[in-house]
């Protein structure tokens, strides 16, 4: 009984972190990922994404994002801790 009363409070602490996503590579994650990982993005402007990824390029930095029809500033704050952007690979 001491054993759960001492773990109880430190499970019950860590069930926030279970809901923390890691950042989102734009260059490289698919649709259903981006959709699944950035605020505001649903499966259809998360296809627009890489669409435009395809034909465009990799993305240079979050801020680009915009470039996508229907992605503006407001949706790139709400998810600039989540963006990562790997280097283009030439």
């Amino acid at each position: 009984m001491s054993l759960i009363r001492k773990i109880l409070p430190v499970a019950l602490l860590m069930i926030p972190l279970l809901g923390i996503a890691a950042p989102v590579d734009i260059n490289t994650a698919d649709a259903a990922t981006l959709s699944q990982s950035l605020k505001g993005i649903g499966l259809a402007k998360a296809e627009a994404i890489v669409e435009y990824r395809k034909k465009h390029g990799p993305f240079k930095n979050a801020d680009e994002l915009t470039l996508v029809k229907g992605i503006g500033d407001r949706t790139i704050e709400l998810n600039r801790a989540d963006i990562k952007v790997s280097p283009d690979r030439k």
